[in-house]
């Protein structure tokens, strides 16, 4: 009689097996047949069975179900792209129930190469297509201005391959102009960390992401060391090299850069600027002078140089004027000539300067009060009275109130 009931039971396993192994082929027969929404019913039936459902190859097909319904679901939605990061999981899942192998077995299978644009029936049911597929997505949603999905699809390629410098440059590229900092910092840094790929284009995104977005400077200028070290003589590194360490008012160590770059670019005027700059905040007003208007030299359109060369020469002026002032009588009466002479000469020379940056920007109100001011003292009344028109013109009849 015990031998009866064994019996009964195994005939009752081997039924059951049997009948989930029936399921299985018809989950994979429905598959075949586009019936994605039966076969994943039925993949999932079997799933819930001891022997079926430990078996990587059931949890593959379920991953390819998923994948085909993926594919064949032009909404691109995030409800599509829902489907693709569950069969990108149900993917390496079954990788990881089987032996953990890419060149053989299930794991061959799984991550078998797929060609975009082959014939439908000759390409693999593989996480490469899977990959492929939401690429293409992508490039869809980036063609028709939506920015959010193509950079979903993106992403979800880029997790299957953390290699392919296209996906993750064009995931970090839209993420940073979405101002999801974050995810363009993690496709960035997953570039960074390919070798033999041209990193450049990334660390320029991460050095402005950590200066401007994060405000964090120290991290910035550790990342312009970074690529400093794989590129040495990138330009706009050193130039984002000094901006960083002025931001940290790290002075003499930016001067130093500052030399050295302009010894082998000379002509450079974002460096005469800034090199000018430091010299002026040193106290060296006659190098400082030099340097504004060598850039002026360089480039006659260059807007900072102009700027900043006639704001020096103003100060210089003042200098002397406020020495003038804090003489004593009897100096005032033998130097003031001499003195406001020399003065003047200053202000003559800067209206240059600004009138030169009144061409690059003619509507910049601010210039034209500090040259109404200027034409008024060397009592040139015909053009301050010019400026005087302009800015009642743009300003209104009481500017100077303002």
């Amino acid at each position: 009689m015990k031998k009866l009931i064994l019996s009964m039971v195994l005939v009752g396993a081997t039924t059951l097996a049997f009948g989930q192994k029936k399921v299985v082929r018809s989950a994979e027969k429905n598959f075949k047949n586009g019936d994605y929404a039966t076969a994943l019913s039925e993949v999932e039936t079997a799933l819930q069975d001891p022997e079926t459902g430990s078996d990587p190859e059931t949890t593959l097909l379920k991953a390819q179900i998923q994948l085909g319904m993926f594919a064949t679901d032009s909404s691109n939605t995030m409800e599509n792209l829902e489907v693709g990061n569950n069969s990108y999981e149900s993917f390496m899942k079954a990788f990881e129930m089987g032996d953990g192998d890419k060149t053989s077995g299930i794991g061959k299978d799984i991550f078998e190469e797929d060609i975009p644009g082959a014939p439908e029936n000759l390409r693999p049911n593989s996480v490469n297509k899977l990959k492929n597929v939401a690429f293409d997505k992508a490039i869809v949603q980036y063609n028709e201005e939506d920015y959010e999905m193509a950079y979903e699809f993106f992403n979800l390629a880029g997790e299957i391959d953390p290699t392919d410098t296209t996906i993750h440059y064009n995931a970090g590229f839209l993420a940073n102009d979405l101002g999801r900092t974050e995810d363009a910092k993690r496709h960035f840094s997953t570039l960074l960390d390919i070798e033999g790929y041209n990193k450049l284009n990334a660390y320029y995104f991460m050095i402005q992401i950590l200066s401007t977005e994060d405000k964090d400077p120290e991290a910035a200028y550790a990342m312009v060391t970074r690529a400093k070290e794989e590129y040495p003589s990138d330009k706009d590194l050193s130039t984002y090299e000094i901006q960083l360490l002025l931001q940290l008012n790290k002075m003499d160590e930016a001067m130093a850069q500052i030399k050295t770059a302009l010894e082998s670019d000379p002509n450079n005027t974002a460096l005469l600027l800034r090199s000018g700059y430091l010299k002026e905040q040193a106290g060296d007003m006659e190098g400082a002078l030099a340097d504004y208007k060598k850039s002026v030299e360089v480039d006659p359109q260059f807007f900072e140089g102009n700027y900043y060369a006639a704001a020096l020469l103003i100060e210089k002026a003042r200098e002397i004027l406020n020495e003038l002032n804090g003489l004593s009588d009897e100096e005032w009466e033998k130097r003031s000539e001499s003195m406001g002479k020399e003065a003047n000469e200053y202000y003559a020379d800067a209206v240059t300067y600004f009138e030169s940056a009144l061409e690059i920007k003619p509507e910049d109100t601010g210039i034209m009060e500090i040259l109404f001011q200027i034409h008024t003292r060397l009592k040139n009344d015909a053009k301050a009275e010019e400026y005087n028109k302009k800015l009642i013109e743009l300003l209104g009849p009481n500017w100077m109130e303002g």
